[in-house]
């Protein structure tokens, strides 16, 4: 069985000497109590006839409903994931307003076997945070790339 696979976009600015990275808050009544290891760089699954680029760039969009920011994409390489998933990331320097962000919905079943189907937003919630507060909030398989922009960003220093 072909492992799923997602694609996602780490934007992140500079603040004097320190990085911040945009994360989101996972949407929907799992995560809603949930705040430690609750975050997502946005992304999302695409198909093998999609680009992972092009789908990194769709689930910003659809996730946050803005484009990215114009400027060069900064590959952080792909990590699979406790539930097998293998996700790709990219970095992207630029700002955006999370005022602005006007997240994208999904239907699920809630409650569970209920019958009943409800809409909630994919992300409830998109922050700007420091490596070291984000590395807390994303999930556990998703901070490998936070340790993977830092690694970049010094090497670019030096």
């Amino acid at each position: 069985m072909t492992a799923k696979r997602s694609a996602g976009l780490l934007l992140f600015r500079r603040r004097g000497t320190d990085i911040e990275v945009l994360i989101g808050h996972m949407g929907g009544p799992f995560w809603q109590a949930r705040d430690e290891a609750a975050w997502s760089v946005p992304k999302g699954e695409y198909t093998p006839e999609e680009e992972p680029m092009a789908a990194a760039r769709r689930e910003f969009e659809e996730e946050l409903g803005l484009a990215p920011p114009d400027g060069g994409w900064l590959p952080l390489g792909e990590a699979r994931q406790p539930n097998g998933k293998i996700v790709t990331v990219w970095a992207l320097e630029g700002d955006l307003d999370t005022d602005l962000v006007v997240p994208g919905t999904f239907t699920t079943e809630w409650p569970p076997g209920s019958g009943r189907m409800q809409e909630f937003p994919e992300i409830d919630r998109a922050e700007w945070l420091g490596v070291e507060a984000a590395r807390e909030k994303l999930v556990a398989g998703q901070r490998v790339f936070l340790d993977r922009l830092s690694e970049l960003l010094d090497s670019c220093r030096r």
